[in-house]
């Protein structure tokens, strides 16, 4: 008999403490705000993004290659996301090609685009070895992050930056493709 009143008590106070908690958010006004979701990271192999590089497009591609632990990078990634905002609707494709470690492809590289606000399409390159994949972009381009290239409707590099990119610099070049 005792047992049933303290089980009986602690689900009626759990129930109680469950129902009292949301009432406290809405009476001092913070009504929790759903979060959006993470945005999805997609695995690219070698041979995809060569694929993805050289293809013939409507638009000019703007890529970055970029990683979360790369100070730079992270840096320069509130200028990408207005440069995406302002081109993409009407001229411009961008996507982001992560260099982070495999395993971090839903963890640590979404958190950061969802935090950037990121909406280009984003990549996180799947390979043992990322040097096949370095030369295939650029045979002089070292691996050094970030680095910026921006290809023409025909898969051509048209421009490219190793290191911070200057927005207004990566805007003319955007500029001259797209008029």
């Amino acid at each position: 008999m005792r047992f049933s009143r303290a089980i009986l008590l602690l689900v009626v106070s759990l129930t109680l403490v469950s129902f009292a908690a949301p009432a406290q958010n809405k009476k001092r006004g913070r009504v929790a705000k759903p979060r959006p979701p993470l945005p999805v990271v997609a695995a690219i192999d070698t041979e995809n993004l060569k694929t993805l590089l050289k293809e013939s497009r409507q638009k000019p591609l703007l890529v970055n290659f970029w990683a979360t632990w790369c100070d730079p990078c992270r840096d320069e990634f509130p200028d990408l996301v207005k440069i995406d905002s302002d081109y993409r609707p009407h001229s411009l494709d961008f996507v982001t090609v992560s260099l982070d470690d495999f395993t971090d492809i839903k963890t640590s590289v979404p958190k950061f685009l969802g935090t950037m606000n990121a909406r280009m399409p984003a990549y996180l390159l799947n390979a043992n070895d990322p040097e096949p994949a370095i030369n295939a972009v650029d045979p002089k381009w070292q691996g050094d992050l970030p680095a910026t290239f921006l290809y023409n409707d025909k898969g051509e590099v048209v421009y490219k930056h190793f290191g911070r990119v200057n927005a207004t610099e990566l805007r003319a070049a955007i500029d001259k493709l797209v008029k």
